[in-house]
């Protein structure tokens, strides 16, 4: 609780307060509060399962693990890990999530834009606050994925031991 209202102040600390701000607009399929809770909740598990270059390798190789971009279709088609599965971000929805990946206990790795550089055109960088493995990682945890590694560092396309392929 104590984590959530330090991501909530964070957020919305360069936000000003008006006393006169219009009311809260509901929606029952916008959850902003669980969102940030979930978020915070989030965060020991994904800083705990960020890997290495070599550890992301090794883990991609063993049966049964999904190597899930996340990126759009059209950055992936450009250039992506070999053997990786394409889920735009946009499509995480319950039924496609589960259309990639087997059952919520499989093994996902994750990669996006700000994990590679030397090709800004297939590996656009977002703003660190941004950066689509943030999203990636916690969304997969609300859809009820638990077994998810992100690969942690930024790495020259030119010097990958990774393989990438695309057009």
């Amino acid at each position: 609780m104590i984590r959530t209202a330090l991501v909530l102040a964070t957020l919305l600390g360069s936000l000003p307060v008006r006393a006169d701000a219009p009311p809260t607009i509901p929606n029952p399929k916008i959850d902003y509060e669980t969102y940030l809770r979930r978020a915070a909740e989030t965060e020991a598990l994904r800083a705990s399962r960020r890997v290495t270059e070599a550890e992301f390798a090794r883990l991609a190789a063993e049966p049964g693990t999904v190597v899930l971009d996340a990126r759009s279709a059209d950055k992936y088609r450009l250039r992506h890990i070999r053997g990786a599965v394409s889920l735009p971000f946009t499509d995480f929805t319950a039924s496609e999530l589960a259309r990639v990946i087997p059952s919520t206990a499989t093994r996902v790795l994750i990669y996006c834009n700000n994990n590679f550089e030397g090709d800004e055109r297939a590996f656009a960088t977002k703003a660190a606050p941004a950066s689509l493995n943030i999203s990636t990682f916690v969304h997969l945890v609300i859809y009820g994925y638990r077994n998810v590694y992100e690969l942690g560092p930024m790495i020259d396309v030119d010097h990958t031991t990774l393989v990438l392929e695309g057009e």
